[in-house]
């Protein structure tokens, strides 16, 4: 990984040089635009609206328009007398729950690693952050734009998530919300069984992106020059009549997924099944826990 910034964590009167680096990388599959006929690339040219000239990178300014039509041209002098007290600063502001940050805020994943002058007070920090259970609410300046951001432990590597700010979360106003809808207290205990019985730990692994994987298959296949075959529909079930009935079936489907997991778990070597039996011989022997470490997002 190569760094993209570089500053310093500001914890009171506590320095703590870091650099940044991106935690995330989108694995879609990336295309050019080429021409149909010879597959050559496609271009774009800068062209000035006005004079229909071409115009170079450098001769490129920034435009605000106005309500008007106007336009205000901001030049490179105008942003740097911009006041951006956090240019190289992580200012650390307060400490809280992390179950009080709203993911809706989060924005982009980077991971902190010291300087090596800063490796102790980073580790001191860190420690001392994943021992309370809660994250560090800090401002930071990346790319010329200040943004609020948590920073958490997560694998022994500070965990820097920059969020959105307030006015740039969206209200939600949909007509339904203001609707009386009755919900029958039927449905909502079948609705509650449903989500029992499909409760299950979280693993990451157990997902994939099909659409991705088929994606490369196609390409891999005109590569090769083979024909492309077309994966199996799956066949669609027929709709309930009701919603208590979809409700009902649905919870019978997922006890019966359930019983076929844990029927290949048990017919393996079962190790999904010791590390529970591992956690509760630990709280039984009084052993005192290791602080939690601080939920993973979703980036991204």
């Amino acid at each position: 990984m190569r760094s993209i910034w570089k500053g310093a964590i500001s914890f009171g009167l506590v320095t703590i040089p870091v650099k940044l680096y991106s935690a995330t990388e989108q694995r879609d599959v990336r295309f050019h635009q080429v021409h149909r006929e010879d597959g050559g690339r496609i271009k774009y040219k800068r062209v000035c609206t006005v004079d229909g000239e071409e115009v170079p990178y450098s001769d490129i300014a920034k435009g605000y328009e106005l309500p008007s039509g106007e336009i205000v041209v901001l030049t490179d002098e105008d942003f740097a007398d911009l006041p951006l007290s956090s240019s190289r600063r992580i200012d650390v502001l307060q400490f809280v729950e992390a179950a009080e940050v709203d993911p809706i805020y989060f924005a982009k994943s980077y991971y902190l690693e010291p300087d090596a002058q800063g490796a102790k007070p980073y580790v001191l920090l860190r420690d001392a952050l994943e021992s309370s259970g809660q994250v560090a609410i800090v401002k930071i300046a990346i790319r010329q734009r200040e943004s609020l951001a948590t920073l958490r432990v997560r694998e022994g590597v500070f965990v820097l998530e920059t969020m959105l700010w307030p006015d740039e979360v969206r209200t939600p106003d949909f007509p339904f919300l203001d609707e009386d809808i009755e919900v029958r207290k039927q449905e909502l205990s079948m609705a509650t069984s449903l989500i029992e019985s499909m409760e299950a730990e979280f693993d990451p692994a157990e997902h994939k992106d099909a659409y991705r994987e088929a994606l490369q298959a196609v390409i891999d296949a005109k590569v090769e020059g083979r024909e492309v075959a077309r994966p199996a529909e799956e066949a669609e079930e027929e709709p309930a009549a009701d919603l208590l009935s979809a409700l009902r079936a649905s919870v019978d489907a997922a006890k019966k997924s359930r019983g076929e997991k844990n029927g290949k778990a048990a017919s393996g070597k079962g190790a999904a099944e010791k590390k529970p039996a591992a956690r509760k011989s630990s709280a039984k022997s009084g052993q005192k826990k290791e602080p939690a470490k601080s939920r993973t997002r979703k980036s991204a």
